[in-house]
């Protein structure tokens, strides 16, 4: 067995589409209500063996383990916190048996309670949500595919949804010191305006918003809410703007895909994991690509930092900064776009720079 070692922990998101993963005819017979219901009473699943992730500076290689939670995000929010809880601590108790030196926490297994904080008290093996990697690269991902749209950040309105969350306020106080306006888009007035405190006296002229229709005017827009279904809808984008879609499930709705094709809309967080990774799973990235948060997991372990590194709803830029030079120096890297399962081409974003020129040119003439 290898030294170094890592454990992550998965679950569905599209309860039909990611219970087909594993388990086809559930997936194919079973409705969402009934896989919801039945998820309640199902152990932890041993998903799979990850091997092949080697480091390009230290050269040692490790190897992995998914494991997956049952619930999806709608149910972990009907259940009591602590039921959640209990089912999280059963699979890091699989992970320490299976041998795994510090496990990472994905999806909404971050996101509930406080932020694996507990988790990680009522486990032996050190635990991180992800979330310090994931504000890197999507800091990285919209900068790039505003980049690709011609879009200079410093004339661009960017904004952020969800910025008085963890990972967006974090997105928000790194955006703040590379764009030149920036607008903070929440449900919460106060927290929202304390985001924006800690914003202040950097590059950005940054103000606020509880109204969604604010992403109106923004260029660039990185949304990175904990909800449980679509927010965007295609009447929120302006032509030519570019989204970033941390969330899981998906913050963007599938109606903007099919009515707004002068819009970019990425996916936030494909990262390109270094070595022959094989993670023996599908989980619906192309090979040897994946989350930020289950990179910031093995970068780590690359490092030999087995400690509680990314818990609660309090992450530091220093952090940030941190687990970004460590992944770098691994060899992880942010690893192309995608929108809506498929990798960006630069004739699709040449298509979307015309259909949006199209678009306000018919405004200004209108």
């Amino acid at each position: 067995m290898a030294e170094d070692t890592f454990a992550f922990i998965i679950h569905p998101i599209d309860p039909k589409g990611d219970v087909s993963r594993k388990y086809p005819l559930f997936g194919r017979l079973l409705t969402e209500q009934q896989i919801d219901f039945l998820c309640t009473f199902w152990p932890p699943v041993y998903i799979s063996q990850i091997e092949g992730v080697r480091s390009e500076a230290a050269g040692k290689e490790l190897v992995g383990w998914f494991i997956a939670v049952p619930y999806t995000p709608r149910r972990m929010l009907q259940l009591p916190e602590q039921a959640v809880y209990r089912k999280i601590v059963q699979a890091g108790h699989m992970a320490e048996r299976l041998g795994a030196r510090i496990m990472g926490l994905g999806a909404f297994t971050s996101v509930i309670g406080d932020g694996g904080v507990t988790i990680a008290q009522r486990l032996d093996l050190p635990v991180t949500t992800g979330d310090a990697y994931t504000v890197a690269v999507a800091a990285q991902a919209i900068l790039e595919a505003g980049r690709l749209m011609g879009l200079d950040p410093w004339q661009a309105v960017t904004a952020v949804v969800g910025a008085s969350g963890s990972i967006g306020s974090t997105c928000a106080q790194i955006l703040a010191d590379t764009v030149g306006q920036l607008v903070l888009i929440g449900r919460d007035s106060r927290a929202l305006e304390a985001v924006r405190e800690r914003c202040e006296g950097h590059a950005a002229q940054v103000r606020t918003s509880t109204d969604l229709n604010a992403m109106r005017e923004a260029d660039l827009i990185m949304t990175v809410t904990s909800a449980v279904g679509a927010i965007v809808e295609p009447q929120h984008l302006k032509a030519g703007a570019v989204v970033l879609d941390v969330s899981r499930p998906r913050d963007v709705s599938r109606e903007v895909a099919a009515q707004r094709q002068d819009v970019l809309v990425v996916e936030g967080g494909m990262v390109e994991v270094p070595g022959e990774v094989d993670f023996h799973f599908n989980f619906g990235f192309p090979p040897g690509k994946a989350y930020a948060c289950m990179a910031e997991t093995m970068a780590l372990a690359l490092e030999g930092r087995y400690e509680d590194y990314t818990l609660g709803h309090d992450i530091s830029v220093e952090r940030v900064r941190e687990i970004e030079a460590i992944a770098s120096r691994h060899g992880f890297r942010l690893a192309g776009l995608r929108s809506f399962e498929r990798e960006v081409t630069p004739a699709q974003i040449a298509r979307v720079r015309e259909l949006a020129e199209e678009a306000r040119r018919r405004r200004g003439n209108g």
